[in-house]
């Protein structure tokens, strides 16, 4: 049976609860890109062991390091630092990587193209995005017009985004809801070994599962514990 659905899996906690989603309608395939992020490695070890734990066979690895070279961004720059987080600010912030989700996007409907699928999954959040002018409905809309007007007629390839209006906390309830594998996700966006604990991402989840009322099961480094 050919999947119905590609999901862009980073290995991130709103990535993994967006795989969650998909799962429950039917096979997927998970995409996971290595865009030159400064932890790729660790976020490719949870990708593989989210996908062992859905038991996605289909699985796709895409290196598009280039945006490392590019740079302008805190995560694939590493004279830029990774800054403490400011989750109030409103200004598009250093973290983000210029027009990133255009190039995961094409990657997901070319393949989706490919093997017949119609739907393409991301687990983008609008909270997360504040500034981030590739993290919203708006973008996403424009981009399966796009896609309409780009692939084979009678494609029917649409982006889905089951997490844009939530709140933090709310996609942590979901995921427990469906059971997903937090303990198994990755947040962080300065280190591999052990969660900083301050970074805008590691500051979302930890307040995330502060409002949900529950433990999260990673530990960081500023707190040394959860």
């Amino acid at each position: 049976m050919k999947p119905k659905a590609i999901v862009l899996l980073s290995g991130g906690m709103d990535s993994c609860v967006t795989a969650a989603i998909a799962a429950q309608k039917g096979k997927t395939a998970f995409l996971h890109v290595n865009y030159g992020q400064r932890t790729e490695g660790r976020e490719l070890k949870s990708f593989n062991e989210i996908a062992d734990f859905y038991g996605v066979k289909e699985r796709l690895l895409v290196d598009i390091s280039h945006l490392k070279a590019i740079g302008g961004s805190a995560l694939t720059d590493m004279a830029i630092e990774v800054p403490k987080g400011e989750l109030g600010s409103t200004e598009i912030p250093i973290t983000y990587v210029p027009f990133r989700n255009a190039h995961l996007l094409a990657i997901a409907i070319s393949w989706a193209e490919v093997l017949g699928a119609t739907e393409v999954y991301i687990g983008a959040v609008e909270e997360d995005g504040s500034g981030y002018p590739d993290c919203t409905r708006e973008f996403f809309d424009a981009f399966e017009k796009a896609a309409r007007l780009g692939t084979r007629p009678g494609s029917g390839i649409r982006i889905i985004t089951p997490l844009i209006k939530m709140r933090k906390s709310d996609i942590v309830k979901k995921g427990l809801e469906l059971g997903a594998p937090l303990n198994l996700t990755w947040s962080c966006y300065r280190d591999e070994d052990e969660a900083c604990g301050e970074c805008d991402s590691c500051l979302l989840r930890l307040r995330g599962f502060r409002e949900a009322g529950v433990h999260d099961p990673i530990t960081y480094r500023s707190t040394g514990k959860n």
